[in-house]
């Protein structure tokens, strides 16, 4: 009889580990705060970067070793620390590790990218750590990655970002293009309006106008996305 595998465990990441940083957030005397983050925050930050580093493959580096990378990542969690909030809803765990993640895609492209450049086209193809995977998304890139969340977030929130039902409607018809981009090959702005208008009743400026307030929400989260390696939607 074949062996179950064990699911993985997030023991390490508890409670008392939010409580911990919610804590660590509320205080300012330097101490206090470095007692709460070395014996209740250090350790979980640690198998958090290392359960993610190894489940998605993060292995382009240009440190000596992972705990190296580990500690350079934990350092940039400690840095956005301040910015956990439990009123909006996210549990710390998830959000450091999407932190993470948003860090070390990049990091690991940019330093994949270095190895690619500097590889001769033959190793290119013998060698397979040149192919560039993380799991299931192996051709995830930063700004296909932030598209999704886009898409997530605009589709969750399309009537606060959207009241009137038409404007809703022309808004999701617009985010199809962004769902189905890998099957698309228009990239003539006037076929992309047609196409639109195939999906809703709509006249071009409209359409415009619609595109014009999606892309303020797209720009300035994405500028925020690039400088920090993960969003926070508003």
């Amino acid at each position: 009889m074949p062996r179950k595998r064990r699911p993985k465990s997030k023991n390490y990441f508890t409670q008392d580990t939010e409580d911990a940083i919610v804590l660590y957030n509320s205080i300012s005397d330097p101490k206090e705060r470095s007692k709460i983050y070395d014996t209740r925050i250090h350790y979980p930050f640690f198998k958090l970067t290392e359960n993610i580093i190894h489940t998605f493959k993060f292995y382009y580096t240009e440190v000596d070793d992972i705990e190296h990378l580990q500690h350079e990542v934990i350092v940039f969690l400690l840095s956005k620390i301040h910015l956990f909030n439990p009123e909006k809803g996210a549990k710390a765990y998830s959000y450091f590790g999407t932190i993470a993640k948003r860090y070390l895609i990049l990091s690991n492209q940019k330093n994949y990218k270095k190895r690619v450049e500097k590889a001769p086209v033959e190793d290119l193809y013998k060698d397979d750590n040149h192919s560039y995977s993380m799991g299931d998304h192996p051709n995830e890139d930063p700004l296909s990655d932030y598209i999704d969340q886009f898409v997530e977030y605009v589709s969750e929130n399309i009537f606060e970002l959207f009241p009137k039902k038409h404007d809703a409607e022309v808004a999701d018809a617009i985010l199809e293009l962004f769902r189905k981009r890998s099957d698309i090959d228009i990239f003539n702005k006037k076929a992309l309006y047609i196409y639109i208008r195939e999906m809703v009743d709509v006249k071009t400026p409209k359409i415009t106008k619609i595109a014009n307030r999606l892309y303020d929400v797209f720009k300035g989260n994405y500028i925020f996305y690039l400088d920090n390696g993960y969003v926070e939607f508003e």
